[in-house]
Formats: C-alpha cells, structure tokens, sequence
C-alpha cells in the first residue's frame, strides 16, 4: 500500500508547471546525486538532456529547459531567489558554460544541450534522459519520469519501494476513501485528526506545524504579489493581468503594507453575493499569475492548479469565518492534502496522463472536501463534497495555448475554485445516505475517462483549443 504524506502534495516550487518545471528540476538533483554516488561526478566531460513526449512538446511554453539549467546549476526550487532567474539563465546562454551543482565547470549551450524530442517513452508522457560523457570515453545514461505534482520517478521504482517500506507505520493507512472513512468511524475522529496522526508518526508535531505554515505563507504571499503586479504575462500571448484590476476595483483605496494585513482588510470590508465570486475568482486568478511568471507558488496537487485551494481557504477566512486562525487553515490543509493524494493512489494527478481534470479537477474535490470538514460537515459529508466536485470536471481536456500555463489555465483555477464552495454548499445540505456516487466510484471513472482520452488532449497542445489559436493570432 502506498502512502502518500500531505507534504508530497503540497510543495513549495516555482512556477509555471509543476510536472515540467518542478519535476525535471528535481530530477537533474536526483541524477547529480547519482553521478556522485557512482563516482563519475568529477570525471564529467559533457552532458545532454533528452526531453521526451509532453516535455518535449510543450517544454517551451512550460520553461522546462530553464528548469534543468537551474537544477543542473545545484539551485534548489523552494529557495532559489527567483529574481535571480533571468540572470543565471542568461550566463549559462552568453558563456556557453555550466557550472554543474555550482562545483564543476563544464561547456554548455541549451540549444545544443538541451534536445526536444517529440517521441513518447513507454513508462509515462514526461521522460527526460540524462546523458554523461565521460573524459575517458565513455557514456553513462539515466532516465527520469515527472508523473505529475512534482513527484519524479526511475522506471524500476526503487525509491518507492523504499518510501513505501518508510511509511508502513502509518497507523492509519489509506489506499481508498472507503478506508479512510472506516477510520474515521472506528476512531470517532474527523478526516483531518486521522491525517494528523499519520503525519506525527514521521515528525513530531512542531515540525507539522512549521511545514504547513510555510505552505500557507507561500499560498498567502502568491496571492498578495498576483493582485499588486500589473501589466502583461510573459510568454508572447500578451495576456493582461486581471488579479491587480480586480483587488483594486473591490478595495478602493485601502491602506496596508504587507500580506497579512492585506487579508485583515478584505475582513473588513463589506462583502455582496457578486463581490465573493469576484473574490474567490481574484484570488485563484493572483496565484496563477504569479505562476505564469516563474514566480513561487504550492503545487495543489500541482502548478496549474495552484490558485484553487488557497482561493477556497482565503474565501473561508474572509468571507466564512473572520475569527478563523491556524487551526483551521491546518485542517484544511491537512484534508485537501488526503483527498488528492485518494486521486493519485486511484488514477493521476499529471495532465500529460489525464488531462485537466487530473489537475484543476483534482485540487477542486481536495478544496470541496476540505472546506466542507472546517464548515461542520461530517465525513461523509467532506467525501461526498469532493466527489460532487470531480464529478463535473470529468472529461477536462488539458490544451494549453502556445504550450504556456496561461490560456485556458489561469481562468479555470477560478472555475474550479467556485465549483469547490458549490459542491461544499451541496454535500452540506445533502444527506450522503442517500448520495449515488462514492467517492472511490468517481475516481475510478475519472482514470477510466484518462485512459480513454485522446493523446492530443493530455497537454500536448496538439488539439483543442492549442490548435484553434497561435501566438500570431495575439
């Protein structure tokens, strides 16, 4: 049984992918350290990068050759100043040379280095081959696969194996909703205390507590930067920012100076049925902005979909409860994080495997169930609110405009967002005895619907709405 800790879900990176950015980034870590561990490190000539399939085809749009030339730099994603970006990318271009994990220098050109090969490997739609010339002659290579949310894997699956021999102590271990709920009902806990426990057998719960307060400073900050950063997105679509119009139409003139004081004044301001959609909209539009910019977000199960969740708990603290603290913002992040990992165990999370609704999708249930539970529902309440949500994104095609993470992404982060409190409202006033879909049901039906897709829908941009419009015609 695998288990699949919160904080695999939910992780600090930067934009604006996180199976194309995120992923290859932490897979040129990955095969630095095997390069040492083999003792080939200081023995290097030069190097290539394969890059197969989907980040291969939209490589570009998703900056995935920026993202190995940053791994392969030694820079790490949840700290590396991103402002810092355009400076080391642009030495390693002008210089022709790398310097690899920031001790060996090495001849490097990313249009030679780095090559986009539109042919798929078996194992999964994101593969990327690390190619080792050595000064005697010869030629090591190594193969990742980024399968969505960050998460990298080699083919024979070794360090699964051992992350699944590292989490067997899990006390309450979950493979399906079904068992998820049983515990919850043996234990007269919620969804949100049974997660806890299973956190606190891998750290102790200070550590929790810190980890997930860094989450949601990120989450809070991507928020802030996207609705106080106007002008256009990069990339060549010439998309406007929306989250800077919107913030300033709904606050006026309001005075505050940082991110915390920004959210105490939205509190405090006197908020209409209309103005909550333009919020949740706002919020979920600023952090995907902000993603389409290299900035840094949580992947929430991944970087296209980042803006879902913290809208939906950003529209709980301003709009539900005002009295609202960690607490509660720990509970939501501690089921939403349950709930997506239900959607990888049981189908995907990778848009190369399953389309949009393996990630907009996703993050909806996880942001449904998750406001449900801090709403007072049951759990089977927060169950049935999760399936209402990824019920109605089932068949969401993935077809990005120009291979970027813009046109149709930012704006469905804000439809996913407004589905999520939808669905919370209906499994609410629902009685889950009577519901007809569990859970479990529609995750099945949601890797079924995967499968059955047509290639060209899995963020390709080889059909949909990728081929209906260029960048010439923006």
């Amino acid at each position: 049984m695998e288990s699949i800790s919160v904080f695999d879900m939910l992780k600090i990176g930067v934009g604006p992918s996180s199976s194309h950015t995120l992923g290859p980034w932490r897979a040129a870590g990955r095969w630095i350290d095997e390069l040492k561990s083999e003792g080939h490190f200081e023995n290097i000539e030069s190097i290539t990068v394969d890059l197969y399939g989907s980040l291969s085809l939209t490589g570009k749009g998703h900056a995935t050759d920026i993202a190995v030339m940053l791994g392969l730099s030694g820079f790490d994603p949840v700290t590396f100043p991103i402002e810092n970006m355009d400076t080391v990318i642009s030495a390693i271009t002008n210089t022709g040379k790398l310097k690899l994990n920031g001790e060996v220098e090495i001849g490097f050109l990313p249009k030679e280095n780095i090559i986009f090969n539109r042919n798929f490997l078996d194992f999964h739609p994101n593969g990327i081959t690390f190619n080792t010339f050595l000064k005697d002659g010869a030629k090591e290579s190594s193969t990742f696969y980024s399968i969505g949310g960050g998460f990298v894997v080699k083919e024979d699956r070794k360090r699964e194996k051992k992350k699944i021999e590292k989490f067997s102590h899990f006390p309450f271990p979950i493979e399906k909703a079904t068992e998820l709920l049983s515990y919850c009902k043996t234990e007269g806990k919620s969804i949100s205390q049974i997660v806890l426990e299973n956190e606190e057998s891998l750290c102790v719960p200070v550590e929790i507590d810190s980890k997930l307060k860094d989450i949601w400073e990120v989450m809070l900050n991507s928020m802030y930067t996207g609705c106080h950063t106007e002008g256009k997105l990069p990339g060549g679509l010439n998309v406007q920012r929306r989250a800077y119009d919107t913030n300033k139409t709904l606050l006026g003139e309001a005075n505050y100076s940082n991110a915390q004081e920004w959210l105490e004044t939205i509190r405090n301001t006197e908020v209409k049925f209309r103005q909550i959609l333009k919020w949740v909209s706002c919020f979920a539009l600023s952090v995907n902005e902000v993603n389409a910019s290299l900035g840094r977000v949580v992947t929430a199960p991944t970087n296209g979909s980042a803006g879902v969740i913290p809208s939906v708990l950003m529209y709980y603290l301003v709009i539900e409860n005002h009295d609202a603290g960690f607490e509660e913002i720990k509970k939501f992040l501690l089921v939403s994080g349950e709930i997506g990992s239900l959607f990888k165990k049981g189908a995907t999370i990778s848009a190369a495997m399953g389309g949009c609704q393996a990630e907009i999708g996703v993050s909806s249930a996880m942001a449904a169930g998750a406001l449900t539970e801090l709403m007072g529902g049951t759990p089977e309440q927060v169950l049935m609110a999760s399936e209402i949500a990824m019920e109605h994104h089932l068949g969401l095609t993935c077809d990005p405009i120009a291979g970027l993470v813009q046109i149709p992404c930012i704006e469905r982060n804000a439809m996913g967002a407004i589905k999520a409190i939808n669905a919370c409202e209906m499994a609410l006033d629902g009685d889950p005895a009577h519901a007809k879909i569990p859970l479990d049901k529609v995750i099945e039906t949601m890797w079924e619907t995967a499968k059955d897709m047509n290639s060209k829908y899995k963020e390709t941009s080889e059909g949909g709405l990728a081929v209906k419009v260029s960048l010439s015609d923006c």
